[in-house]
């Protein structure tokens, strides 16, 4: 029996490859460092002691009195320590992949970060799994050491973040309270040079804001205004703030569009600030650590009115209303209309964009017109994708045939499963005198740990030139990281009880059900993780399909909660004429 098993994994994400023995490991008679420097905006409104400079001279004294040196040091200013995206912090993140330093080193752990589980988890866990050593002044934090406080000091740093947290939004409550404007300045405003609570109207966008509302008044339609706007090649919202308000990365602002979405004329058209009221509060956040947001109530949001100066009348305001609701319709209150239950689970393999519904609303309940396709494919994007499909009723037969499948296995057939998986597993891990290989690989990165921390000792005395350190440095590092790379990839441990573990816990799941007659939502998501939908397989020598029902292949990927892809062949065959596709049933493959 042949699987192709990804079990399912709930770690954080990818960890940075950092070299085993670092160049410069603890017990080292030299210590490398970078130094970590933090402050956030209101921290910064307290008092010099927890300024950056402050942080700077407290950290090089440490420093010097214990002879450790500063390869580099990385800020993040006006950063929230709840926040571990920090640029800074990520900087440093990446530079220490190349081993160059062998510790961190902050004025506190608040520096570090106020989120008790995030900071404790890089302390504790991370720099050392990493040989790297992270030291705390103020705190008398090391490492190195048993740090018996160290839980203590994480809860009291998290319980500052909570309260500073709930003092700005009692400050933000008490501005929207008053009509301040404590938000970034929506299209056709800016902020005032002398109050930064109060928008003026920006005199390059404030004239398109007028003409949007103008012809909606007229009776233009939402997709008629987007198209005018860009033939005139008027730069969007999105694309005008990142190419001339806001610090935008580069990466956020190549992704700005130069075309305007019929989306982005209605959600100006329908906004009531134009009308020179105050409009906040429109959206919350779910908890103090995540950043997403979800709706509030409209009874609820923060209103205050004549707050500012308007760029349309009540009059032209309510007309746009009116003419924009003739040009569309909330297909939501039909029930005939087609509802997704792949929602955000259902992805194109090409771009990784979740899948919509698509195909002639008029049709109705029609269901071979219902599909579902990517739309990330808009020639504007800077990568836009070739895009996928498929029909809506195949997919969701292809799943309920294979969770039936599943169901179905007996308790026999769930055990040789998952030997199968588990043999599998090991046969990848069976390399010949895979200890003898991580030794040799060990015992060369120990002597390339040694030949580097002389090289940096001889360029300290004088003794080599820069230029030459950094040609040298750099070849031992790109053989260290092969190195590094090959230890990774043989010293891998037995995944036999993580693999049953998580078999089990997909089929207690399993057992709760005797047969899926009809796939919703909720089944969806007690199984299934993803489903990746890729390109259609084409007939050889054809580009496109040569008839209407012509048979053709597709590749449908479904990963499954706790034990990931099971089937050993995702591409399934699709005959002509057939209403449902063919070879979906899980039973042949297992071979039981």
């Amino acid at each position: 029996m042949q699987t192709n098993i990804q079990p399912y994994s709930t770690t954080r994400g990818a960890m940075p490859t950092f070299p085993e023995n670092g160049y410069y490991g603890f017990g080292r008679v030299q210590l490398y460092a970078y130094a970590y420097y933090r402050l956030s905006r209101e921290e910064a409104q307290k008092s010099e002691s927890t300024s950056i400079s402050n942080q700077k001279k407290i950290v090089e004294a440490y420093c010097k009195q214990h002879g450790i040196t500063i390869l580099k040091y990385f800020v993040d200013d006006g950063w929230s320590g709840g926040n571990f995206e920090r640029p800074g912090f990520q900087e440093m993140m990446r530079a220490l992949e190349s081993g160059k330093a062998n510790v961190v080193i902050t004025k506190d752990l608040s520096r570090l970060g106020r989120d008790m589980r995030e900071s404790s988890y890089y302390a504790e866990q991370f720099f050392p799994e990493n040989q790297i050593r992270y030291i705390a002044i103020a705190d008398n934090f090391d490492s190195e050491t048993e740090n018996v406080m160290a839980p203590f000091q994480f809860a009291m740093n998290e319980v500052y973040l909570r309260d500073g947290s709930r003092k700005i939004k009692d400050v933000l409550k008490m501005k929207r309270q008053r009509g301040e404007y404590c938000a970034c300045a929506p299209y056709g405003y800016m902020k005032h040079p002398q109050s930064k609570d109060v928008l003026v109207p920006n005199e390059e966008t404030a004239p398109i804001v007028r003409r949007i509302f103008e012809r909606a008044a007229a009776g233009d339609s939402c997709v008629k205004i987007a198209m005018a706007l860009s033939a005139e090649g008027i730069m969007p919202p999105l694309k005008y703030r990142a190419m001339c308000r806001d610090n935008f990365t580069p990466e956020g602002a190549a992704r700005a569009s130069d075309i305007w979405n019929h989306t982005t004329v209605k959600r100006i058209l329908k906004n009531r600030v134009y009308l020179g009221h105050t409009v906040l509060g429109k959206t919350k956040k779910v908890s103090v650590k995540s950043k997403k947001k979800v709706p509030i109530p409209q009874q609820e949001w923060a209103v205050t009115e004549a707050t500012h100066e308007p760029l349309v009348d009540q009059a032209t305001f309510d007309k746009a209303q009116i003419n924009m609701g003739k040009a569309s319709r909330d297909y939501r209150q039909y029930d005939h209309v087609r509802k997704s239950i792949f929602g955000g689970i259902a992805v194109c393999s090409l771009c990784g964009h979740s899948l919509c519904s698509s195909g002639s609303v008029h049709k109705g309940e029609r269901e071979k017109y219902w599909f579902l396709s990517c739309n990330h494919t808009r020639k504007d994007l800077a990568n836009p994708c070739t895009g996928v499909n498929i029909r809506y009723a195949d997919i969701c037969e292809i799943v309920r045939q294979d969770l039936n499948s599943l169901i179905a296995l007996s308790d026999d057939d769930i055990n040789a499963l998952v030997r199968s998986v588990i043999e599998a597993q090991s046969t990848k891990m069976n390399i010949v005198d895979k200890k003898a290989q991580i030794e040799q690989a060990r015992t060369r990165l120990k002597m390339i740990d040694r030949m580097v921390t002389k090289m940096y000792m001889d360029n300290a005395e004088g003794k080599i030139s820069d230029d030459r350190l950094s040609r040298v440095v750099a070849d031992l590092e790109k053989e260290a990281s092969v190195l590094e790379a090959k230890i990774v990839e043989l010293d891998v441990e037995d995944p036999a009880d993580e693999i049953q573990e998580n078999y089990e816990r997909f089929f207690a799941l399993a057992k709760q059900y005797t047969y899926i007659e009809t796939l919703d939502r909720d089944t969806l998501v007690t199984f299934v993780d993803r489903i990746e939908i890729g390109e259609k397989i084409l007939p050889e020598g054809y580009v496109k399909m040569p008839r209407k029902n012509a048979s053709y292949q597709q590749s449908i990927r479904i990963f499954y909660k706790f034990i990931g892809e099971i089937v050993s062949e995702p591409v399934r065959e699709f005959a002509p004429g057939c209403p449902l596709p063919a070879g979906t049933s899980l039973s042949g493959e297992f071979n039981m």
